[in-house]
């Protein structure tokens, strides 16, 4: 049976598990969909479903294995939960960015923060940005750090001008 993995996020959806899946799996290298699960005959007076329609896909993004399931509309995503996505440059902080927020809730953007079009939250981190908002001078860490929360895509040129302005 292989390993299982000990923790698999899961993500409620009204009835896009499947749209989610393929969006998600497009952005997302080492990337899959893994098997789609419908709903049966069986259980429909609890669970409401059409027999044959998507119960659930798991699917693995980077690796890490999720669950999109159709669960109807009781539940909706709030920001108390959301996914850090690691960048190593402002390419793939870009990247990210533009593929994740692509007809997403632009006022939920904020400092890195992004929700996208099913709502579900995202943090776009450049993985230098600890160093790039402290500094031995306490005036160019509070620069960064005012700097950065006023930005929705971190940028981490700007950043590391601020850092720079501080050792000369």
């Amino acid at each position: 049976m292989g390993n299982i993995q000990k923790i698999t996020p899961n993500f409620w959806f009204d009835h896009q598990a499947e749209e989610a899946a393929q969006f998600y799996t497009s952005i997302f290298h080492d990337s899959e969909i893994l098997q789609v699960h419908r709903y049966m005959n069986a259980g429909q007076e609890i669970h409401g479903m059409e027999e044959g329609s998507v119960m659930t896909v798991d699917i693995k993004l980077e690796g890490q294995n999720f669950v999109a399931l159709n669960g109807g509309p009781h539940f909706k995503f709030n920001e108390a939960i959301s996914f850090i996505v690691h960048c190593a440059d402002q390419g793939e902080v870009d990247y990210f960015w533009e593929k994740l927020s692509e007809g997403g809730d632009e006022a939920a953007q904020q400092c890195g923060w992004l929700k996208d079009k099913f709502g579900v939250s995202w943090q776009i981190v450049p993985d230098q940005l600890p160093e790039l908002i402290n500094h031995s001078n306490r005036a160019v860490a509070e620069k960064a750090m005012t700097a950065m929360l006023q930005m929705k895509k971190i940028d981490i040129n700007v950043l590391r001008d601020i850092q720079e302005s501080g050792t000369e």
